[in-house]
């Protein structure tokens, strides 16, 4: 049996062998292109692009002659210097490869370039929504194909070549077709008898023709035999679910901080598009007033105002009783914002999340951007904001309200895995 891959090659690339890379190499590759988030804009997260992984990353077992001990006879065509028996001395110190100072080339990062399809598998293949199927079912079905056993017509695609000799098999055995080893040995007792037993030849060559004519009769594959594999249609029920992404674009939210809070929607957006095909979100960005966005303007709008976190939890409760009914719906939240709050509005935003989004919400993921520097503590400007203490109190009460805090760029990635890692798998040591 011949296996052949028809799948095109990239422009100037064997298909083949970079899986092959990717596979043997993921653990470097994977914590390369995690690294890459600090240098690509948001624009640029989900595109194709260069990442460098060590050398030492990217070594495979060899089988080579020690550089000490052993014995050798090697003997080279054309060689002006030696001749064979010849003794040829060993190099003097060093291993090569620049390792010593001063001397050969230095060894530089392996730099390739992932595809979109290369870099989204590797950058989001352990996140996942939490209890995504919690909630009632709708009555939409999608379908889904499953083996359903073999059937004797098809397309010549789905045959069954295994199945089909065992069949071809099994009838030449019951209808008793003579084997290739029958046929040979009656030639050999003709040729070994010649003219020396006229009577037995005959009655051999009489054999060896009603075996042809009953080889002949009894194919090697009949259509009869023909095995094609038999799929069927299998209704899945859909779980729907939509992700409410809140954000804080008022006046004291610097550029940094709202450059940390979109590069966090970014990737979570480009998690749930890209893992989730019946997710819904919802955008809506805040100042001391709420407003449902699109795509485009949560991201790169320029907003500035004052600060009221009530605003967006009530912008947020007016589309779910629009639009999304709990008892259908798997609702998720996730809010991003510096923890400035006016005083006043943090015991109605407390009041709204306890008695009218949490019971409802399955996950909600609170995030608080901050300088890049953090004040160390006990200078002033070091203690917690109002509103990340009003939210302290509800972790204790909701298991499902998570509150990470976010200084730098680097530190995004980690939190969103953090948030949306697959339950139950474990967290590397490097996160």
């Amino acid at each position: 049996m011949y296996i052949i891959d028809r799948r095109l090659n990239p422009g100037g690339k064997s298909l083949v062998n970079r899986q092959r890379f990717l596979r043997r190499a993921k653990a470097a590759v994977q914590q390369a292109v995690r690294d890459s988030l600090k240098d690509r804009s948001i624009k640029d997260l989900d595109k194709e692009g260069q990442i460098s992984i060590p050398r030492g990353g990217i070594g495979e077992p060899t089988l080579h002659r020690a550089a000490q001990g052993g014995d050798r006879e090697r003997v080279f065509p054309g060689n002006k210097d030696y001749l064979e028996g010849d003794r040829i001395p060993r190099p003097e110190g060093g291993t090569g490869g620049g390792s010593q100072a001063g001397t050969g080339d230095s060894e530089d990062d392996f730099r390739f370039v992932l595809s979109r399809e290369e870099f989204l598998e590797l950058f989001l293949d352990d996140l996942e929504l939490p209890d995504l199927a919690k909630r009632k079912l709708t009555g939409e079905e999608s379908v889904a194909l499953r083996r359903a056993g073999y059937t004797t017509v098809g397309s010549p695609s789905n045959l069954s070549v295994p199945r089909t000799m065992q069949k071809a098999m099994s009838r030449r055995l019951a209808l008793r077709r003579p084997s290739r080893g029958e046929l040979e040995g009656i030639e050999e007792e003709i040729a070994r008898l010649g003219n020396g037993n006229s009577e037995r030849v005959e009655e051999l060559k009489r054999e060896r023709e009603r075996l042809l004519r009953r080889r002949a009769l009894i194919s090697y594959i009949d259509p009869v035999d023909l095995r094609y594999r038999r799929f069927e249609t299998v209704p899945r029920p859909i779980a729907q679910a939509v992700m409410f992404c809140l954000m804080d674009v008022s006046g004291s939210m610097t550029e940094h901080m709202k450059d940390l809070a979109k590069r966090f929607f970014a990737l979570l957006h480009l998690f749930l598009t890209r893992c989730y095909q019946h997710v819904e979100v919802v955008f809506i960005h805040h100042t001391d007033r709420a407003a449902e966005v699109d795509e485009e303007t949560f991201f790169y709008s320029t907003v500035s105002g004052g600060t009221l976190v009530s605003s967006a939890l009530e912008e947020l409760l007016k589309v779910v009783a629009a639009r999304y009914r709990p008892d259908d719906w798997n609702i998720y939240v996730a809010q991003a914002s510096d923890g400035d709050n006016m005083s006043r509005d943090n015991l109605k935003t407390i009041a709204l999340l306890k008695e009218a989004i949490l019971p409802m919400c399955q996950y909600y993921a609170y995030i608080e951007v901050g300088p890049e520097e953090p004040p160390m503590a006990g200078l002033s400007g070091s203690a917690e904001s109002d509103l990340w203490t009003s939210y302290g109190e509800l972790t204790s009460s909701y298991r499902h309200f998570a509150m990470r805090k976010v200084h730098h760029r680097r530190e995004i990635y980690p939190v969103l895995r953090e948030l949306f890692r697959k339950r139950g798998a474990l967290e590397p040591a490097d996160s």
